[in-house]
Order: C-alpha cells, then sequence, then structure tokens
C-alpha cells in the first residue's frame, strides 16, 4: 500500500579467486577467513584475498561499468563466550590522510537484540593497523528509566556530514525490561556528534517527530541516508504506533546544523500487508534519481523516486531473468559508483541452509536502474560464510578507489538453540569483524578524495 503525502512541500555466484592472485599488500591485515567447501571456488581466499578481475555485462547507458577486485581484511577476532560484535559501520572524517572510525556494540549471546554501548575503533593508516574498541558508556550507553526500563542506542550509522564538517552518527533506540526487548514500546531516532579531536561522542539524543501516535515507534536503525548539497539530510526511517504489528517507511528531510537535527517534513509512506510489513530502509542517488532498498519478512523490496520523498510503488527485488533474488527477513545496502549503482545483499544459496535466515554469505552485484532489478552475471561473493550470520553491515566510501564493507560475525545461529555460539564456530567463525575493500579500477567521482 502507498500513502502520498504533500507534507510542507542479485544462481549462486562463485568468486573466480585465481591461485595466481599476487599477495595482499603490505597493510592487508591476517587472518582472511578460508571460504567454506560448499561454495565452489578456485582458492582460499586467506591465501589470496583479492579477486581478480571479472568482465562486467554491457552497459545500457554506454559508460562502461565499473571494474573491481575485492581484498579482504580482518580488522579483529575472538570474543568473550557471552557477548559478541555487532553492527559493524564506518565513516570516513577527510584529511590528508583520512581517519576511519568505525562503530560497533557488544550483543548478548543469551537474549534476542540486548544491546550495550556503542564502542569505536579507529585507524588512521587506512586500515594498516586499528586501535582496540573504545566503549563510550558514558555519551552512547544504556540509561535507566522509570518502572525498570532500560533504554539503549543501537543499529549505528556514522557518516561524515560535509556541510558543517561533523562525524554525524545516527541510530535508534530500544527499550528493555529485565534485559529482553519490550513488545509494546516507544522507539525514536537517535543521534550524536563526534568529536575528532578528543575523539569523544556527545551524548546521544532523539529526533523530535510530529506529535502523532504513528511515529510513537519510529526510528533510523541500521539505514543509509542521503546529505543534500545544502546540509540538508535525507533519512529514511520505518514506524509504526505501538501496538501495530506492521511498519511503514517514508523518507524524512531534516536540517542540521552540526548539533542538533531537526525534522523539517517527510515525504511518501509505504509498507505492504505482509508479516510486518516494511523496514530498515537504505537510500541513495544515482545519476538524478533516488532508490530505496527495503526490508520484509519474506522478501527484498525496492523502489524508486525523483525528488528523494516520493516514491512509486515498492517491488520485490528480482535478478534481471525475472527470478526472486531470494533476500528475506534482512537489510540489504547500496554501494554507489559514479559509474554503475551495485546491491550488497544475502539470500538463499546454495550450501547455506545451516545459517540464521540464509544472512551469509554477503553478495554483492550491479543493478539495471532502468528495470530496478539485480544483474545475475555480476553477482560475486563479498564477504564468505563460516557458520555465523553476516546480515548486519554498512557501506563506506572512502576514496575514489577504495569502497570499504564492514561487517561483523554474528555470534547467534538458528534454534533450536540460538545462543549456542559453539554451533557457527564449527564452520570457522570467530566473531571477526571484516573490512571487505571494494578497490575500484575506474576512480569513483561521488567519494571524498581528501
Amino acid at each position: 500500500m502507498t500513502r502520498k503525502l504533500s507534507t510542507a512541500i542479485l544462481a549462486t555466484a562463485l568468486i573466480a579467486l585465481a591461485p595466481s592472485t599476487p599477495p595482499p599488500p603490505a597493510h592487508s591485515q591476517p587472518g582472511a577467513p578460508p571460504m567454506p567447501a560448499h561454495y565452489a571456488v578456485a582458492a582460499d581466499p586467506a591465501k589470496s584475498p583479492v579477486a581478480p578481475k571479472r568482465k562486467p555485462p554491457a552497459d545500457k547507458s554506454n559508460t562502461p561499468a565499473p571494474d573491481f577486485r575485492i581484498r579482504l581484511d580482518t580488522v579483529r577476532s575472538g570474543f568473550d563466550k557471552k557477548t559478541c560484535w555487532v553492527h559493524a559501520r564506518a565513516a570516513v572524517i577527510p584529511g590528508p590522510t583520512p581517519n576511519v572510525v568505525m562503530t560497533l556494540q557488544k550483543l548478548l549471546l543469551t537474549g534476542s537484540d540486548v544491546f550495550y554501548a556503542i564502542n569505536e575503533m579507529r585507524t588512521d593508516d587506512l586500515g594498516t593497523t586499528w586501535s582496540e574498541p573504545t566503549a563510550h558508556e558514558q555519551t552512547l550507553g544504556r540509561r535507566d528509566e522509570p518502572a525498570g526500563v532500560v533504554v539503549a542506542a543501537c543499529d549505528w550509522t556514522p557518516k561524515w556530514h560535509a556541510a558543517s564538517r561533523t562525524l554525524l552518527g545516527i541510530g535508534q533506540t530500544v527499550r528493555y525490561r529485565n534485559n529482553r526487548v519490550m513488545t509494546v514500546r516507544n522507539r525514536e531516532t537517535a543521534y550524536a556528534v563526534y568529536d575528532q579531536n578528543e575523539h569523544k561522542w556527545s551524548p546521544w539524543t532523539t529526533l523530535k517527530m510530529p506529535d502523532e501516535q504513528r511515529f510513537k515507534n519510529a526510528g533510523a536503525g541500521s539505514v543509509q541516508r542521503y546529505d543534500l548539497p545544502n546540509g540538508d539530510i535525507l533519512l529514511p526511517i520505518y514506524f509504526k504506533q505501538p501496538k501495530d504489528k506492521q511498519y511503514s517507511v517514508t523518507v524524512l528531510r531534516c536540517s542540521f546544523d552540526g548539533r542538533i537535527l531537526r525534522y523539517l517534513l517527510h515525504g511518501s509512506e509505504h509498507s505492504v500487508p505482509i508479516d510486518r510489513g516494511l523496514c530498515e530502509p537504505s537510500l541513495t542517488r544515482f545519476k538524478n534519481r533516488y532508490y530505496l532498498t527495503l526490508r520484509n519478512d519474506r522478501a527484498g523490496y525496492v523502489t524508486s523516486s525523483d525528488d528523494g520523498l516520493n516514491y512509486v510503488e515498492p517491488r520485490k527485488w528480482r535478478f534481471d531473468d525475472g527470478q526472486d533474488l531470494g533476500n528475506y527477513n534482512t537489510q540489504q545496502h547500496w554501494v554507489t559508483h559514479s559509474d554503475a549503482l551495485f546491491l550488497v545483499y544475502t539470500r538463499k544459496a546454495r550450501g547455506n541452509d545451516h545459517v540464521f535466515r540464509h544472512r551469509a554469505p554477503l553478495f554483492i552485484a550491479r543493478i539495471d536502474t532502468e528495470r530496478l532489478c539485480v544483474i545475475r552475471d555480476t553477482e560475486r561473493i563479498l564477504v564468505p560464510e563460516r557458520g555465523a550470520r553476516l546480515g548486519n553491515f554498512g557501506v563506506t566510501p572512502v576514496n575514489p578507489r577504495e569502497t570499504w564493507v564492514t561487517v561483523t560475525e554474528w555470534m547467534q545461529t538458528k534454534g533450536p538453540n540460538p545462543y549456542d555460539y559453539r554451533i557457527p564456530m564449527k564452520y570457522g567463525s570467530d566473531n571477526a569483524v571484516f573490512a571487505a575493500r571494494i578497490l575500484w579500477n575506474t576512480p569513483n567521482r561521488l567519494a571524498p578524495s581528501n
């Protein structure tokens, strides 16, 4: 269903990792994971973490599609068996040598979506070295509310805001009672600003929304936003009344002055009458059109817009041959190059039935933006599967030659023993934090040049 407002105003892909692939550059992190045997590949990415060139199909726009190699870095690995790291997403602070700040937080292994304070890791040498995680308990930690309620900020995505020269992190709140997510609860968009000199975050606060019941449970968790040239932010959210089951999505237009995020208006509202509706929207702009990718319990959806606010009816993600993509109940995110648009996603594939909701491996494929479908022949494995889910990840354009996809191995599994971390460990996972580097052969003119 679509409600339009006038409110003031990707067959399983095989990465042919050839044995002749050159060794990784000196700044590659050690410990890239081995590819499971049930994925047919030509070499072990632990020995050859750079994927070779691959000729893409013809592009109707007459602009050659950008080719790329993939190099998988292991930023860190290991966990305490009580919690594991999740939600690794990074942002670049421009400079002669850009700084990369990656946020992540701990998850209680014996709970469901029980999160703790947001941490950060930093690299000042483009990933040669990383700091250890630093917890921001005082500013990005949990808070007590009346009646035994505890609220936390989660699903965090940092991104540089060029107009204000500020690193702005945006996520959402979650409320617990006895360390269980409350079924009926309010939810807000949470945000904070980073002090790059002090390496500190401001205390998280929430975005003030219109005082309407349908926005009492509304947040921007795990989304990709789009910043306009004037500094305004197009921020996708999902929302519902607290007692309702189905979510809708919309895109907010917000102002941001380097300190306060303010709601200005929002665009068309969309849902589907299937299970929990639509959620976790991610937004990008490519060649003067906006694209929104959406999560639903049974399938991923996509829609597009001329103005970034008002969207056509969402449709299911499919391959260009008409077959369902196979993504379901999991977020997807955009990789936007100046010459082509790509989607990163998980899906049902040969050999991954043991993974919770088929959330591994991570795939990347190019999008046919005219037909709004995934070009099957371009699909590649970006991060291999080692038993753990990889569904919560982030995308960071680092410079014109590199885009990073950051993700952790989430150490919970399928029922009947979802909290038994030993099950994913049997396949090789150990809560690794990965940075999959997409190394462009053609510079991405949309990325920061620093």
